[in-house]
């Protein structure tokens, strides 16, 4: 439970930590290369979700995201094993992190746009909490294909 704490706080202040410095270094429309044309910082205001799917369904994609945070907050008590509670801290700072975007953020309250900054080619442009979300779920499927429980034990197979 601790290193499930540790990991969803680290991952939340890096997200808004990001945030706030992209806000306030970057222009949008006026992308900045920081590794060549691999990587570049280019400011947007996302009002939908992954690769701006959604986008007028604010209000309904905060409700999902404040629940799965909730249901990650309810299953880390059963937590024993080191993957799972990596998988669910950073499952729980990417999600609180666009929540926190989505709630406080401008146009209004439930209707805010998520800050992303970061930008590879061929791809959406994304941030921190979008990374650590992926990361989850990279790291969950790798859990269970391993047998993995949550609370540590390995499945056996028959």
């Amino acid at each position: 439970m601790a290193l499930f704490a540790a990991v969803g706080l680290l991952i939340l202040f890096l997200d808004q930590f990001t945030k706030a410095l992209a806000l306030q270094h970057l222009t949008p429309g006026e992308p900045v290369n920081v590794i060549g044309s691999f990587l570049k910082f280019n400011l947007i205001r996302n009002s939908g979700a992954a690769f701006s799917l959604g986008a007028g369904y604010t209000p309904y994609i905060s409700a999902i995201q404040i629940a799965v945070a909730l249901g990650v907050i309810w299953l880390s008590r059963k937590l024993g094993s080191v993957g799972w509670a990596v998988a669910f801290g950073f499952l729980f700072g990417g999600a609180v992190g666009n929540i926190l975007d989505r709630i406080f953020r401008e146009p209004s309250p439930f209707h805010g746009h998520v800050v992303d900054f970061l930008q590879l080619p061929h791809w959406a442009i994304f941030n921190i909490a979008d990374m650590a979300v992926t990361s989850a779920a990279v790291l969950l499927v790798v859990q269970t294909l391993r047998g993995i429980r949550l609370d540590g034990t390995k499945e056996q197979r028959k």
